[in-house]
């Protein structure tokens, strides 16, 4: 199986292909290479974490939902940035928008993301019992990040750890996560993305 690395050795197309067909390895090779470098760069413009996290998240569910029709022009990098640049504009728009009319009710509430009751059910129960194999703080802080929907500094707060560590334990906590279900990767990133909008 070829490794997506950024070189002109790796033809766009191929890439674009294996995608298209719906291979799982594929988007899971692209989601593990490019996830932690997009929030990172998305942080950036966003100065927030969390922030940066739920758009490179629904970014990736972009690329898996319209996968069938993505074209690859230069890179595969070039486009998954370009994406996140674009996801981190609108956002920032759409926060300006809301702060000039905090009196509309309607602008302010976020966009949902509908799943299959019966397939998310059956995520749930997958994802809890995945949460069982981690150590037992990386299990505190994922739950606290993840369904509690504390950012990593009241986290750090909370547990009384620095901001690092905080970083440090979601990294490997999403790392184990993505290798337990790593059939349901594309589920996953949903199922998270859809809580948080809760």
């Amino acid at each position: 199986m070829w490794h997506i690395i950024e070189t002109e050795k790796v033809d766009p197309s191929e890439v674009t292909s294996e995608l298209k067909t719906g291979n799982l390895k594929t988007f899971e090779m692209i989601f593990n290479q490019y996830y932690q470098p997009l929030v990172q760069y998305g942080n950036t413009i966003m100065k927030d974490r969390d922030e940066a996290e739920d758009l490179v998240q629904q970014v990736f569910i972009s690329v898996w939902e319209k996968r069938e029709n993505i074209e690859v022009h230069t890179s595969l990098r070039a486009l998954l940035y370009k994406a996140v640049h674009n996801a981190c504009l609108n956002r920032i728009k759409q926060q300006k928008v809301r702060r000039e009319h905090i009196s509309s009710p309607e602008l302010a509430q976020p966009a949902h993301v509908h799943t299959d009751p019966l397939q998310e059910k059956e995520l749930e129960h997958r994802i809890e019992a995945a949460i069982s194999l981690l150590p037992e703080q990386c299990a505190k802080i994922f739950r606290l990040s993840r369904f509690e929907q504390l950012k990593y500094q009241e986290i750090a707060d909370k547990l009384g750890l620095s901001v690092k560590t905080i970083e440090n334990q979601m990294g490997k906590a999403l790392k184990l996560m993505r290798e337990s279900l790593r059939e349901y990767l594309p589920l996953l990133i949903l199922f998270f993305t859809t809580y948080h909008g809760r």
